[in-house]
């Protein structure tokens, strides 16, 4: 072969550098980097073990290079070579009549996003996805249905600009806000009568029979917590 094949998805779309499985030596160089920033002061002990907890279950190169896009490289364990990120849209604009949009995975968060649902569920799930930016602007305009944002520790979710008429606002982040801030999602609009529900993601039965942690949960916590 003299030409160089670009990997794909599962559904045939080309993959960026940043959405590419990251290995466990992947890894151990991010986890090596924090420790020598945090060992020259860059890093708290609690913003070193917010990191190391989210670095040892980053699934992606731009989920590791999120957690050292502050600090400099450091000889042999400088920063992830992900390559130039792609850029996200302005404006991503999803409406639902009825049944069910949804975002999952590695998708890329766009700059803003326009959600209109009239009797429908919306689902954003931000657990695996690419974030470029600092800030997403969502601007709701919820009917009779539901906006659902499924977030993870380092994300904050802002409600103060939304107007409820008959509905609810109900936001669960039960990691509170010690976690260092990777995307502050700002939603503004309307609740005529439906609900915006910003929640962890949940664990499937049978994670939950057998007693795994809950996705921002370490091993050595999770059973106090139960």
């Amino acid at each position: 072969m003299t030409g160089e094949v670009s990997p794909a998805s599962p559904g045939g779309q080309p993959i960026s550098p940043g959405q590419l499985r990251a290995s466990h030596e992947d890894r151990d160089k991010v986890v090596e980097q924090l420790r020598v920033a945090a060992g020259d002061g860059r890093l708290t002990a609690e913003e070193l073990d917010q990191r190391l907890e989210m670095a040892l279950t980053a699934r992606t190169y731009a989920e590791l290079a999120v957690l050292t896009a502050d600090l400099p490289a450091t000889g042999a364990a400088g920063p992830v070579a992900v390559g130039p990120l792609p850029e996200p849209k302005d404006l991503v604009r999803i409406q639902c009549g009825a049944g069910n949009a949804v975002r999952e995975g590695t998708w890329l968060v766009p700059r803003s996003m326009e959600t209109n649902v009239t009797s429908g569920n919306v689902r954003l799930d931000f657990t695996e996805a690419m974030i470029t930016g600092r800030t997403l602007r969502i601007d709701a305009d919820i009917r009779s249905g539901n906006l659902v944002l499924i977030t993870k520790p380092g994300i904050v979710v802002e409600t103060d600009d939304v107007a409820v008429r008959s509905g609810n606002v109900r936001i669960k982040a039960p990691w509170g806000a010690s976690a260092p801030e990777l995307l502050r999602i700002e939603i503004s609009g309307k609740v005529r009568s439906g609900n915006i529900v910003v929640r962890p993601r949940r664990r499937s039965l049978w994670q939950w029979l057998r007693r795994e942690p809950r996705a921002w949960e370490t091993p050595g916590t999770s059973l106090a917590r139960r």
